[in-house]
């Protein structure tokens, strides 16, 4: 594929999403770099440097479409925004918890996609790229509604990929590991897991801390990340899965 068009990036307003976005842009597309909080974009604009003036900051709220309205010109989907919330034994995880992340990373992501999928149908070209989560690959404690509903996004990703391929649509999942991000500032990485408030679960969780502090260790900056999902976008062919640096490519291969 070559770079062409708008490409429209969620969740752009820090970590992979921003990086993404400045990468996108400095490949030579036009991008909507969407986020919940507008007063995010300066900060991307001064990272971005000169690939800025490619790059529109738009109000979206994945959970909110209504407003949304896909360009005339759209060429990628970057489908980044995700949630992920307290680290609890499935035991201990309330219905409505389970409801707020599917909400999120599975039924707004192909929402998004339902609104977009006519454009690129027309255009006859077009890059579907669902940002997952190697995890899955690799079940840890505590992420039940984090892999679950990435899981569902996996599983419905494949899907689509079959359902848009005559059309010219490629639809890929990008599977990241231990990237430097909040996200993982906040992970298991750096805290216990919710789940050492309940007993039973408290040596668990302990170990678990331990080994996802090793794992730390072996995480790859966004820069890093953006670069592989850049260059899986823009490939002719290819995977459905990809990952975006080593232990996720190990997860994949495996």
């Amino acid at each position: 594929m070559e770079p062409s068009g708008t490409a429209v990036v969620t969740g752009a307003s820090r970590g992979i999403g921003r990086a993404v976005a400045i990468e996108l842009a400095r490949r030579g597309f036009d991008v909507v770099a969407g986020m919940r909080d507008p007063s995010m974009g300066a900060d991307l604009a001064s990272e971005a440097g000169d690939a800025s003036a490619r790059i529109r900051v738009g109000r979206l709220d994945v959970t909110d479409l209504d407003a949304f309205v896909a360009p005339d010109d759209l060429r990628v989907l970057v489908n980044n925004a995700g949630l992920r919330q307290q680290y609890l034994p499935v035991e201990h995880t309330p219905l409505a918890e389970w409801r707020t992340i599917f909400e999120t990373n599975v039924f707004a992501v192909f929402e998004l996609c339902r609104r977009c999928i006519p454009v690129m149908r027309k255009a006859g070209t077009g890059v579907i790229c669902n940002i997952g989560s190697s995890s899955i690959l690799n079940p840890q404690p505590f992420f039940g509604t984090y892999a679950g509903s990435k899981s569902a996004m996996s599983n419905v990703t494949a899907v689509l990929r079959v359902e848009l391929a005559p059309f010219g649509i490629r639809v890929i999942e990008v599977m990241p590991g231990p990237i430097e991000t909040d996200l993982l500032a906040t992970s298991v990485t750096a805290r216990i897991a919710d789940a050492a408030e309940f007993e039973p679960y408290r040596p668990m969780a302990q170990l678990q801390h331990e080994r996802a502090q090793m794992a730390r260790a072996a995480s790859v900056p966004t820069s890093y990340a953006a670069d592989a999902i850049a260059d899986a976008i823009l490939s002719d062919g290819g995977p459905l899965r990809y990952g975006c640096d080593p232990l996720s490519v190990q997860s994949i291969e495996s």
